[in-house]
């Protein structure tokens, strides 16, 4: 990879992140059926219609600017998902689960939230004008996905972990 100007950099950028993306398109539903709180099953499910629509605001983009992706596999996006894939192989479906799975879902929000942010910097300086607004409105979801991913840990989820592990060790106690 050669990249030797800051639009080269904005073109590889924006191919990572929407190779993210298609990766993400993937990994929200193995995460939604294997999570058991019902808010954060409707969580997933409502992020990956959001995703779907983050996709199409990327194919709008490319299409406003003209620029052509690579075709490149985001290797941290990839990272991520055989994190929560390890997640739900290693632990017992329930709140622990969950808890896990919300703390993995936060680690792709915020390297969503990175990136999209790198982008629209990238846009400004390139001149970009006409995309701001698309790149905007997809960084203003991730980081109201990930708010709504500490309301949900804070709301109960992270508890009922808790609770769940000290009956656990009540029961060996016994």
């Amino acid at each position: 990879m050669s990249i030797k100007t800051l639009e080269e950099l904005f073109i590889h950028e924006l191919s990572d992140i929407y190779s993210a993306e298609k990766q993400l398109t993937k990994a929200l539903p193995r995460m939604a059926r294997a999570a058991s709180n019902p808010q954060l099953v409707a969580a997933f499910e409502s992020h990956l219609e959001e995703t779907h629509g983050q996709v199409e605001r990327i194919d709008q983009l490319v299409e406003a600017t003209g620029v052509k992706l690579k075709r490149i596999k985001c290797a941290a996006m990839e990272g991520l998902v055989e994190e929560s894939k390890e997640i739900i192989d290693e632990i017992e479906k329930g709140a622990v689960l969950d808890a896990a799975l919300i703390a993995a879902a936060q680690r792709v929000e915020h390297y969503e939230i990175a990136g999209y942010g790198t982008l629209l910097a990238l846009a400004r300086q390139l001149g970009h004008d006409k995309i701001e607004g698309l790149l905007q409105a997809t960084l203003d979801e991730e980081k109201a996905a990930d708010k709504k991913l500490t309301g949900l840990a804070l709301g109960g989820a992270n508890q009922a972990a808790h609770n769940a592990g000290a009956q656990k060790d009540q029961r060996k106690a016994a």
